[in-house]
């Protein structure tokens, strides 16, 4: 168990590197160049690391379901949809909602054991956590700092300024 909540961690912070690095890219290319770029780059990663841990086994796809294929084209939509949410949201503001988001689904096809999952029984502890979560959330973007208030003196200042 220590070993899966390690690998989640380091799995939170490189979605939230990556999710950084993508906005960087798209600031300098379209939504689909970064898609492309990001996902064949993975491709290549993944087929490199693949055939050098498993060879010739990991082609070896049985009693796989055909919906299951279309998994990369899912990944085309994580993609496209957090370079604009982290543009439009900034980056810890749109990876909350993403963790929130992916927690209340993940919760749901478990309850109804949908795609092949084994079904667990639905809590109520369990949706008092992702309403937890949510209102973290609210709190963080709601509950902003305030502005300073500057004297009329360092205002006045400043207008003479803007005014040369």
């Amino acid at each position: 168990m220590l070993i899966g909540l390690i690998l989640a961690l380091i799995a939170g912070s490189l979605v939230s590197l990556q999710n950084i690095f993508n906005s960087k890219v798209n600031e300098h290319t379209g939504s689909w160049s970064t898609t492309t770029l990001v996902l064949g780059m993975g491709f290549i990663a993944s087929l490199l690391m693949g055939l050098l841990m498993e060879g010739k086994n990991m082609f070896t796809l049985q009693h796989m379901q055909p919906w299951y294929w279309f998994s990369g084209m899912i990944g085309v939509g994580v993609v496209i949809c957090l370079v604009q949410a982290t543009r439009l949201l900034g980056p810890t503001y749109a990876i909350s909602i993403v963790l929130t988001s992916q927690l209340g689904f993940a919760l749901l096809w478990d309850s109804l054991g949908w795609l092949g999952l084994t079904k667990v029984p639905f809590s109520f502890n369990q949706l008092i956590g992702v309403l937890i979560i949510v209102g973290g959330i609210l709190v963080f973007k709601l509950g902003g700092a305030r502005e300073p208030k500057s004297d009329s003196s360092t205002g006045k200042r400043q207008q003479a300024l803007n005014l040369k």
